[in-house]
């Protein structure tokens, strides 16, 4: 583009700043692009791969037989397909887990954010989110060697299997996930809302409470539906310590099976490709994607619905 010659020696070079060609910021915006296109055409791809085995199972098995009955034992004879037991049992460990998980993961925010010093911080948070780079199959076995154990040495007969020593590992995984993205969002919040509430009076702990909190709502629950919906999609964990007795129970004690340990128990097995066992895979994983996309729906709206917008 030419520039102008008419115009003063400032508006002559700024006319040139925007009228040249910015390749480096095009090739940002285009890269950009392609990972939100990359993003979607994958999601778009799990749908489908999951979409053409489930309809097939839903021509041999009713959909209130799926959803209504409560025995699951596709591969006995004769074969029963009702996915209570392992709703049930996704259920119980997702909820002992978000029993440890979101009061813990927000006080620890809290901590962090508002009470501890700088020194404090750098040390306690990367201490703490050394827990999300723990393997799954190692907190599996500790669930399994120590935690169980541990539950038996004080008096609770719990089964070997149980749901409550899978539910508060995964707990303790998902901890940084909920505390770090809580925390983040709180120190989003201005300071002046917290230097305003001094003036009037507050103390640190109300300052947290009733105002950082609240103005950080929208992260907040992001964090804790991203923690739900991680809770219900782990595998190894429950595989190991939860065990793969499909039963419709919500006793914590008892061993369920849920529906990531059917879906890779029985995808690492004998099952013939093609038959209606082999489709029972695709069924659950389809009814997982969509509990988990409701609840990103559900987060979205939330989210939509408090964020807070600072000047």
């Amino acid at each position: 583009m030419a520039a102008n010659t008419n115009l003063p020696l400032r508006d002559r070079s700024t006319a040139l700043i925007h009228g040249r060609k910015r390749t480096g910021e095009r090739v940002v915006i285009g890269t950009l692009a392609s990972a939100a296109i990359v993003s979607i055409l994958v999601t778009i791809g799990i749908v489908l791969a999951l979409l053409g085995p489930s309809l097939e199972f839903f021509r041999d098995v009713s959909l209130g037989e799926f959803f209504t009955t409560t025995t699951w034992a596709p591969l006995f004879t004769p074969p029963r397909y009702g996915v209570v037991p392992l709703l049930t049992g996704t259920l119980s460990t997702t909820f002992w887990a978000c029993v440890i998980c979101l009061p813990l993961g927000l006080g620890s925010a809290i901590y962090l954010s508002e009470y501890a010093s700088r020194r404090v911080r750098a040390a306690v948070k990367p201490v703490l989110e050394v827990l999300a780079g723990i393997p799954t199959v190692v907190l599996g076995y500790f669930a399994l060697t120590f935690l169980t154990p541990l539950l038996r040495s004080i008096g609770w007969q719990v089964d070997i299997f149980n749901a409550f020593s899978a539910g508060v590992i995964i707990g303790v995984l998902l901890l940084p996930t909920v505390a770090s993205l809580s925390e983040d969002a709180m120190k989003a919040v201005p300071s002046s809302l917290r230097e305003g509430s001094f003036g009037l009076g507050a103390n640190r702990f109300q300052v947290s409470t009733r105002v950082v909190v609240p103005a950080a709502v929208s992260g907040i629950a992001a964090s804790m539906v991203l923690a739900v919906s991680r809770a219900i999609g782990e595998t190894t964990i429950v595989l190991i310590a939860a065990g793969q007795l499909a039963q419709t129970t919500l006793m914590p004690g008892d061993a369920v099976e849920t529906m990531t340990a059917f879906i890779a128990a029985t995808g690492s097995g004998d099952v013939s490709v093609g038959t209606i066992a082999y489709k029972t895979i695709f069924a659950v994983g389809l009814t997982l994607f969509v509990i988990t996309l409701a609840l990103n729906i559900v987060a979205i709206r939330m989210v939509r619905r408090f964020r807070e917008v600072y000047e």
